[in-house]
């Protein structure tokens, strides 16, 4: 007998028993009441009967309990929380020699300061916690936020649809724009959807295949990009993937329409650059883009993953340090705390920042967008070469005849 923990759609958990080869010592008799064949009594057979009818009656919805998420530099505000909350539900229990209210106005002044003392200061790695957190914003939903009148295109043409990347048109103030990004999932049956992230072949080929539709009816485009990295499996590499987003490099070179890319939480590797050829590429504030995750760098170099923080912080890959670089155009400000703190906010803070950049890049001709496209991505690297300071020339010895003629001058 083995049982499974079976998640269900809802964030429900059932408990689920399977029987293998389960065979009874003795066979089965006739019962004398209902004439039905059972099994006879004891306590190998209650046991079995008692964890199956447990199952069988078991297989209804459970209420939903609240799931809470913290990071472990978020400890010393979780405990003022839930000091805040011990309090209102016991007020009785308060003992500061003040009333109730400038209690809790005291505790939700000190929460508010902890807040800001952990945030302003966080590390390369802390930030990358914040950008992998499960309740951050992500494309769709920045999507019903941010935009209107949303669209959804499927489908590659060649192979298949790939649920990791969505796409579609769509408005932001006034202007009709295609957006396209990768979407992750809530739960394990939508992560499992939409394949935590990672794309496949066919999704970079949907996403070009969107892009052309947009270049030929002249609507700007806008990608959101939160990817841990393409998919690396091995039905990807026999679809060629490397193929996929070498095409998308190129081609997204080429369109005459602006675009602008945006990081909203992971931005890994090709996977990310799979559609992030842009004009203008913004980030937020607690996102990261990095050519390989910290944990992957920490096992080629230290040869251990848990050398992860170490990693981040050598990669350089927060983005104050992608603005510092010029890697990155503009970064866009979350509420304190991160975004999944006040989602509303920052989609306000992202369709602020995109109509901004859309605005200036609209004003271009097409070929102005395609001269500065292509020089912003040649002036990408930075570099410092130290020129040798020429060897000194050996001074020629004197002639005999010059050494003759100085000594008969100073006679």
């Amino acid at each position: 007998m083995r049982f499974e923990q079976r998640p269900i759609v809802g964030r429900i958990t059932l408990l689920s028993a399977s029987v293998k080869a389960y065979k009874p010592r003795h066979r089965l008799e006739p019962d004398p009441v209902s004439g039905s064949f059972v099994y006879p009594s004891g306590p190998r057979v209650r046991l079995f009967r008692a964890l199956i009818s447990r199952c069988l009656c078991h297989r209804r919805r459970l209420p939903l309990l609240p799931m809470k998420h913290q990071l472990d530099f978020e400890k010393p505000i979780v405990e003022l929380q839930a000091k805040l909350e011990d309090l209102r539900k016991h007020p009785e229990t308060h003992s500061l020699g003040i009333s109730f209210e400038e209690e809790m106005k005291l505790i939700q002044t000190k929460i508010e300061e902890r807040r800001r003392q952990i945030y302003s200061s966080l590390s390369a790695w802390q930030r990358v916690q914040v950008a992998r957190h499960p309740k951050r914003p992500f494309t769709l939903d920045y999507v019903a936020t941010a935009f209107t009148d949303f669209c959804e295109l499927h489908g590659d043409r060649l192979y298949a649809e790939d649920r990791a990347i969505v796409g579609g048109f769509a408005c932001i103030g006034g202007h009709k724009v295609l957006v396209v990004g990768t979407q992750k999932g809530r739960d394990t049956k939508e992560n499992i959807l939409r394949n935590f992230g990672s794309a496949h072949p066919e999704g970079y080929r949907k996403a070009l295949r969107l892009m052309k539709l947009a270049d030929k009816f002249g609507l700007p485009i806008i990608a959101l990009i939160d990817t841990a990295g393409a998919y690396p499996g091995i039905g990807a590499e026999e679809r060629h993937i490397a193929e996929a987003i070498a095409v998308n490099l190129r081609e997204m070179m080429l369109l005459q329409v602006p675009i602008i890319a945006v990081v909203i939480g992971e931005g890994g590797s090709g996977g990310a650059l799979g559609i992030g050829v842009a004009d203008r590429v913004l980030i937020l504030e607690n996102a990261y883009y990095s050519v390989i995750s910290p944990e992957g760098c920490a096992a080629i170099l230290w040869k251990d993953r848990s050398a992860a923080a170490k990693a981040a912080q050598a990669l350089k890959i927060t983005a104050k340090d992608l603005l510092e670089l010029k890697l990155v155009d503009a970064i866009v400000p979350e509420p304190l705390g991160g975004a999944h703190t006040d989602p509303a906010k920052t989609a306000a803070n992202l369709k602020e920042h995109l109509l901004a950049h859309l605005e200036k890049l609209l004003k271009l001709t097409p070929t102005e967008r395609l001269e500065q496209r292509y020089a912003k991505y040649r002036a990408f690297g930075h570099f410092q070469e130290k020129i040798a300071a020429p060897a000194p020339t050996a001074q020629p010895a004197p002639s005999k005849a010059a050494s003759r003629s100085s000594a008969a001058q100073a006679s």
